[in-house]
């Protein structure tokens, strides 16, 4: 897939549009398993194969959710464009988050990503709001739909 060159300006062209689908990426235990230490929740269902498979409703442990929603920009949107001309970008928010379903650890997840809303606020930058849905390999449900927004700055 090749990766759109976006400038903070250029975003106001992709109201409405997908920006893409992300590559599939592998939720690991290893992965989980740090992610609960650094923040300090080591529940079971999480960080417990052994218990997970008897005790867990899904049969296997699964992403904390937090964990779904911080790797959203480094792994599944930075993956679908460049930023050029840009000389920062910051997480103004969330305005909506759900997990209708679980990540089980072993499974891929991949996220679409659709531009709702561009707002100008000031000196060429610009608030980008989108849609997300992550969803698991195999799965019909998706197992986080969210509404982000990330601000632009130009250099």
């Amino acid at each position: 897939m090749s990766k759109l060159k976006l400038k903070p300006s250029d975003w106001k062209d992709y109201i409405g549009k997908e920006i893409g689908i992300s590559d599939w990426y592998e939720v690991t235990q290893e992965e989980i398993t740090e992610y609960g230490k650094l923040i300090g929740d080591m529940q079971w269902i999480h960080t417990d194969p052994y218990r997970a498979k008897k005790e867990s409703p899904y049969g296997t442990t699964i992403a904390h959710g937090n964990w779904l929603i911080s790797i959203v920009v480094p792994k599944l949107l930075f993956p679908l464009y460049r930023p050029i001309n840009t000389g920062m970008i910051i997480n103004y928010g969330w305005n909506k988050i759900r997990f209708p379903a679980p990540a089980p650890v072993g499974k891929r997840i991949r996220s679409n990503m659709k531009v709702t809303d561009v707002r100008e606020i000031g000196n060429d930058a610009y608030d980008v709001e989108y849609e997300m849905t992550i969803n698991v390999e195999g799965e019909s449900k998706p197992c986080c739909v969210a509404s982000k927004i990330t601000r632009y700055y130009p250099s």
